[in-house]
């Protein structure tokens, strides 16, 4: 049973769990992208058994009445056992998704993935007339170039600034060059597409600047937080009328995701310590 500071960032241990919680986070006006727990698999058994998860998950979830959808990991399925197995199985997901019109996105990870991701996204989406998403970190060099390539790709894009750290060859490594890259990078996707952007962040100053960046361009955008970061905002937004999503994980892995959270950001800490304390 997951303890009550846990519950603040984890869905739950099983889908039962998670769909509970997706439809009392739908009942605020706010979506859910559900992500089973799981990365780094070396072999590939767990990777077939995690995709074959999520191909239940899709179903149950496209014969619900929630609003939601779910997202994969690479190394979840099994990219480190190699890429043919995780193209096989996120390819499994993709058309499960296709056939029970639930939306499938796919996360990014370190930059050694990034190349045999984009490859599979590019071909999995162009093949489906999109039905699926990909995330891009602002915080590498390449990011620019690799929108370029996909600016015109069914699907969506989500952007973030990137959590993974990276050799400063390849990738931004102080806060103003991660911000400013976003920056650049969200005004990109703004003149270019029209609308399958996904803005991934909770900083209001990039919020706002999508805002702008839709008045001035016209296109549309939603915007998506971690469940347990800033709800109260996602609340508001999403009564303003913005389209909003909430990445929620669940699964019996939520240890070594709780803590890589509260690592992650001060204010996470604050906030876990809050809901132990109970003040």
């Amino acid at each position: 049973m997951l303890p009550p500071v846990a519950s603040n960032f984890v869905a739950g241990e099983d889908p039962a769990t998670a769909f509970e919680h997706t439809r009392r986070t739908n009942k605020d006006g706010v979506a859910v992208i559900l992500n089973l727990l799981g990365e780094h698999y070396h072999e590939r058994a767990p990777a077939d058994a995690d995709a074959a998860a999520y191909e239940r998950l899709i179903a149950d979830l496209g014969a619900s009445d929630l609003n939601g959808c779910v997202s994969v990991k690479p190394s979840q399925l099994g990219i480190d056992a190699g890429s043919e197995v995780f193209e096989e199985n996120f390819r499994r997901v993709v058309e499960a998704g296709a056939d029970h019109d639930v939306f499938v996105w796919c996360d990014m990870e370190d930059a050694t993935t990034t190349d045999t991701t984009l490859d599979a996204f590019e071909t999995l989406a162009t093949e489906h007339g999109g039905g699926v998403g990909l995330c891009v970190q602002a915080n590498l060099r390449r990011t620019r170039d690799d929108l370029e390539r996909l600016v015109d790709v069914p699907g969506k894009i989500r952007l973030v600034k990137g959590a993974y750290e990276e050799d400063e060859e390849i990738a931004y490594t102080e806060k103003p060059a991660v911000d400013e890259a976003y920056r650049e990078d969200l005004a990109y996707l703004f003149e270019h597409r029209d609308d399958g952007i996904g803005v991934g962040s909770h900083d209001p100053e990039m919020i706002a600047y999508a805002e702008e960046l839709q008045a001035r361009h016209g296109a549309e955008f939603e915007v998506q937080m971690l469940m347990g970061v800033r709800e109260d905002a996602q609340r508001r937004l999403a009564a303003e009328g913005h389209e909003v999503w909430q990445y929620a994980p669940y699964g019996d892995k939520w240890v070594s995701y709780f803590y890589r959270r509260v690592r992650e950001r001060k204010e996470n800490l604050t906030f876990a310590a809050r809901a132990v304390l109970g003040v």
